[in-house]
């Protein structure tokens, strides 16, 4: 079974959004509901025009319950964004604990399948490729050190500044290409998803061989 704590990590310290961190059910309820209205509105009509009005009018809430969350509208879509990449990583490693990971692509393989799951069935997950990325202190993509850290663990692969810098760009390959499947159709454009992985392989495939040779050496 692969170390999945390699990809939930910790995040100790963050900074949250949120104004008020809730604390009771019924609090936490009123946060995801205003959260969800946000959802459907970047869906339905982009995230450009979210408005805390919209969204208090969408979740049947009053401003005022908006503003004691957030202060503004960057706030909620910073929100919306952390709790998809929370919950994307999440579907990563519950779907990494069911598959048999035989070789490094199996990693990549399993992790463009949820991000394309999560366009389908996420409400505002387009989010996440409009907003600026989480990165590490190298500038590198934050997930890209979970994926690195992963395929070293599994597959005897040394965890360095080159490999993580080869997965922050296959990161970005991907993701961009999946949510341009989802611009061209709400389905998913079956050639630009197929593309997404066939790229992605073929540029890991040529780096991820010289690494393995100079771990070897």
């Amino acid at each position: 079974m692969p170390n999945i704590d390699l990809i939930l990590g910790a995040d100790h310290g963050r900074k949250r959004p949120v104004r008020t961190e809730p604390t009771q059910r019924r609090s936490t309820q009123r946060l995801d509901a205003l959260l969800d209205a946000a959802a459907d509105i970047v869906d339905e009509q982009g995230f450009e025009r979210l408005t805390t009005q919209m969204v208090a009018e969408r979740a049947g809430a009053s401003i005022g319950t908006v503003y004691r969350y957030f202060p503004d509208r960057v706030a909620v879509l910073h929100a919306l964004r952390e709790r998809s990449v929370r919950r994307f990583r999440e579907r990563v490693a519950d779907a990494m604990e069911r598959a048999e990971l035989d070789d490094w692509w199996d990693v990549i393989d399993v992790a463009l399948d949820v991000c394309t799951d999560l366009y389908r069935s996420e409400p505002g997950f387009s989010v996440v490729h409009a907003a600026e990325r989480e990165t590490s202190e190298d500038g590198e993509p934050e997930f890209a050190h979970r994926m690195s850290r992963l395929i070293a663990h599994e597959f005897g692969i040394e965890d360095q500044p080159e490999l993580r810098f080869r997965l922050g760009i296959a990161i970005e390959l991907g993701e961009t290409m999946i949510h341009r499947a989802f611009t061209r159709d709400p389905a998913g454009d079956a050639r630009y998803l197929d593309e997404s992985k066939r790229i992605v392989r073929d540029y890991l495939a040529e780096h991820f061989g010289a690494l393995r040779a100079t771990h070897a050496a």
